[in-house]
């Protein structure tokens, strides 16, 4: 009995012992493990994310193999990872998104618009959308706005925008064309600006089929849409060569644009590429690649066009109106700030906007639906100013 007992004893023992080395090993495994884990999230996730990003878009414009030192500092590391994560907040957009693909497909919609017309020199597309009174007395044709939706001069489509252009026709009792054009890389700034000035001389040759008065126009643009905007109606009044349009035609264009409403707009390139530099993604941004390089900033610049224009010119400038969201990241209210105090320098009129808690996309996506949590409140700025370009309010 004696032995049975020490023999028990003996068998408690080395198990005891073997637990007490197992949970050793497992509490040396999990403080292994913690290091790794943060290791893994503060180092190998945003140098993995931003490696990638770099390779898809574009490495530093540095020679040879300092282009990849300059990719490997932290600060661009965590930076430009920043900046990719932040593009996540876009899944919110998943309903919009079916939204939009779901009513552009339908054909009894087309009952509301003109799809897939032609124009311009590169046989670009746009979209004509009706206003609320098509059909009644042609007696009035109604007003022209031209939509020209933003993407970095690296991407678009004028389908994505049909729901803000539906719902601009209805607000605004207007007719509202929404055009393609050529984006980086088919295509860099000056050859963007062609296709909108392309798209204003259909305009201008297709009032009276589709009852649109091609005398009153607006221009309406988001981001980068807004930037050319901006740059299409300066080039035109500046009668610009490289637009390649005739003398005659660029004067009745210009004198028709009643006034040019710009959505969290880019306005002075430089100052945009020291924000992108901030954020690291001046390099897998499409915006200096479009331009031709920073020696072309300053020529692709409405705030320095405006600058070189004569006094002439100057007053053949039309009224801008300027919105920008305070929560906008993507493209600081600043831009807009700091054109609205140039054209009020330059006695042209201008109106500002700032927006309360919208940011860089809100600003657009929320015109596509009157449910959204800023329609009302972006409409009724654009419904004012809008009012005032044509001499109505």
């Amino acid at each position: 009995m004696r032995e049975a007992d020490t023999g028990r004893h003996r068998l408690g023992g080395q198990s005891g012992k073997t637990d007490r080395q197992n949970h050793n090993m497992s509490g040396l495994k999990y403080h292994m493990s913690l290091p790794v884990s943060v290791g893994v999230l503060l180092v190998g996730l945003p140098y993995s994310i931003s490696l990638a990003t770099q390779w898809i878009y574009g490495w530093p414009n540095k020679p040879g193999y300092k282009k990849y030192i300059e990719a490997l500092k932290p600060r661009r590391i965590y930076c430009l990872t920043k900046a990719v994560l932040e593009t996540l907040k876009y899944l919110q957009y998943g309903r919009l998104y079916f939204q939009w693909k779901s009513w552009y497909k339908n054909d009894e919609n087309r009952k509301h618009y003109e799809k897939g017309i032609k124009f311009g020199r590169r046989s670009n597309k746009l979209d004509l959308y009706h206003p609320p009174n098509v059909g009644m007395s042609k007696d009035v044709p109604a007003p022209l706005v031209v939509f020209v939706y933003g993407g970095a001069w690296g991407s678009g489509d004028r389908s994505i925008y049909c729901l803000l252009a539906r719902q601009m026709a209805e607000e605004l009792s207007a007719t509202v064309i929404c055009p393609d054009y050529f984006t980086y890389p088919k295509g860099n700034v000056l050859g963007m600006v062609q296709d909108i000035a392309d798209c204003l001389v259909w305009a201008q040759e297709s009032g009276e089929k589709f009852n649109f008065d091609k005398d009153n126009i607006v221009l309406i643009g988001h981001s980068a849409g807004a930037h050319l905007c901006a740059l299409t109606t300066l080039f035109l009044i500046d009668a610009r060569e490289e637009l390649f349009i005739e003398a005659s035609k660029l004067r009745d264009i210009s004198l028709a644009i009643r006034g040019v409403i710009g959505l969290s707009g880019v306005y002075n390139i430089m100052d945009h590429y020291e924000h992108e530099q901030k954020r690291a993604v001046e390099y897998v941004s499409t915006m200096h690649k479009a331009m031709n390089g920073v020696e072309n900033f300053p020529y692709y610049s409405p705030t320095h066009l405006l600058k070189t224009l004569s006094q002439d010119k100057l007053n053949r400038v039309p009224p801008f109106v300027l919105l920008h969201g305070t929560n906008d990241i993507i493209v600081p209210f600043e831009s807009s700030i700091k054109l609205s105090e140039l054209l009020t320098t330059l006695s042209i009129k201008v109106s500002l906007h700032l927006l309360p808690r919208v940011d860089h996309t809100e600003i657009v996506t929320d015109l596509m639906v009157s449910d959204r949590r800023f329609y009302h409140c972006i409409y009724s700025c654009i419904k004012h100013e809008y009012r005032k370009l044509l001499g109505t309010c």
